[in-house]
C-alpha cells in the first residue's frame, strides 16, 4: 500500500510539473511572438505601426491575458510559491483594461501599443524566470534582473494604464436622452465615466501594494541567494 501511494504521489507530482512547466512555456512563446511582432512592425512601419499593433497581436495577447488567471489558482493551489494578492492585482488589472479597449474600439490609439509592450516586457522577466526555476537552473543575474527591473517597469505600466482610462473617458460620453422617458434607460452609461474615474485612485491603491510587495519579495530572494552563496 504504501508502495502505491508513493507511486501515486510520484505521478501527480510529475503531472503538476509538466502542467506547469507547458504553462510557462507557452506563455514565454507567446509574450516572445507579440514582442518580436510588435517591434518589427515598428521597425517595418515606423509610427504608422503603432494605429494598427493591437489588430496584429491583440488576439494572441488576449488569450495570454485570459489564461493568467489560471495563475490565482497556480498560488492558492500551491503549484507555484508566490503571493497572491500582487499577482491577482495584475492579473485583474490587465484584463479589465482589455476588456475596457476592445469594448471602446480605442485599439488604434499609441498609448495602447505602449501598454502593450511594457506588459509583454514585464512577462518576460518573469516566464524565463519560473522555466528556470523549474529547471533547477535559476542564476544570480537572473533573479536579479526578475526582481528589480519588474518594479519600475510596473510603475511605468501603471501610469501608462492611467493615461489610456484618462483618454478613453471622451468615448464612453452619453448621448444626451430624447426624452425623459429615456431617462432610465440612459442613466446606466451614464455612470460608466464616473466608474472609470473613482477607478483611477484604486488603480494607484492597487499599485502602491504591488510595489510594496514587489520589494518585499525582492530583498528575500536577493537575501535567500546571499546566504547560499555565503554557504559555499
Amino acid at each position: 500500500m504504501k508502495g502505491e501511494k508513493g507511486d501515486l504521489r510520484g505521478r501527480m507530482l510529475s503531472f503538476r510539473l509538466a502542467y506547469i512547466f507547458s504553462y510557462n512555456l507557452f506563455q514565454f512563446c507567446g509574450h516572445t511572438w507579440i514582442l518580436a511582432n510588435t517591434i518589427a512592425r515598428f521597425l517595418t512601419f515606423g509610427e504608422d505601426a503603432l494605429a494598427d499593433t493591437f489588430y496584429s497581436v491583440g488576439l494572441v495577447m488576449s488569450l495570454c491575458q485570459l489564461l493568467s488567471i489560471l495563475e490565482l489558482f497556480h498560488i492558492a493551489d500551491g503549484i507555484e510559491k508566490a503571493r497572491l494578492l500582487p499577482r491577482f492585482i495584475q492579473v485583474m488589472e490587465k484584463n479589465f483594461l482589455l476588456i475596457m479597449v476592445i469594448m471602446l474600439e480605442i485599439e488604434r490609439k499609441p498609448v495602447v501599443c505602449a501598454q502593450l509592450f511594457l506588459w509583454n516586457i514585464l512577462d518576460l522577466l518573469r516566464y524565463p524566470h519560473e522555466l528556470l526555476c523549474l529547471m533547477g537552473r535559476p542564476s544570480i543575474p537572473m533573479v536579479w534582473t526578475r526582481y528589480t527591473l519588474c518594479i519600475p517597469l510596473y510603475i511605468l505600466s501603471v501610469a501608462t494604464e492611467g493615461v489610456t482610462i484618462y483618454q478613453a473617458l471622451p468615448y464612453m460620453e452619453p448621448t444626451a436622452p430624447n426624452c425623459s422617458s429615456s431617462n432610465s434607460t440612459a442613466s446606466t452609461p451614464t455612470r460608466l465615466p464616473l466608474v472609470l474615474m473613482v477607478y483611477l485612485p484604486v488603480l494607484a491603491l492597487g499599485a502602491s501594494v504591488t510595489v510594496w510587495q514587489l520589494l518585499e519579495e525582492r530583498h528575500h530572494h536577493l537575501e535567500k541567494w546571499n546566504n547560499k552563496l555565503k554557504r559555499k
